[in-house]
């Protein structure tokens, strides 16, 4: 049995989460019009935070928008 001992960092996790949010999740709210705005705007927000922060170097912060950012499902 072999074990993957590979270990995602903080680093790589937020930038992939972020893109995840911005080209999976968003678009299909963006689909259905002014019904999805509520959420649209919450995911910018959680972009935005997250973007702050990597810009910091908040590490909390990050890891805060890293927790919000996988909270999105389509």
């Amino acid at each position: 049995m072999s074990e993957d001992k590979t270990t995602e960092t903080l680093g790589d996790a937020l930038p992939r989460e972020m893109a995840r949010v911005r080209d999976e999740v968003m678009p299909p709210y963006m689909a259905i019009g002014p019904v999805g705005a509520w959420a649209l705007a919450g995911m910018r927000r959680d972009l935005d935070r997250a973007a702050r922060a990597m810009a910091a170097g908040d590490v909390a912060g990050m890891v805060a928008a890293l927790n919000e950012l996988r909270g999105w499902k389509v």
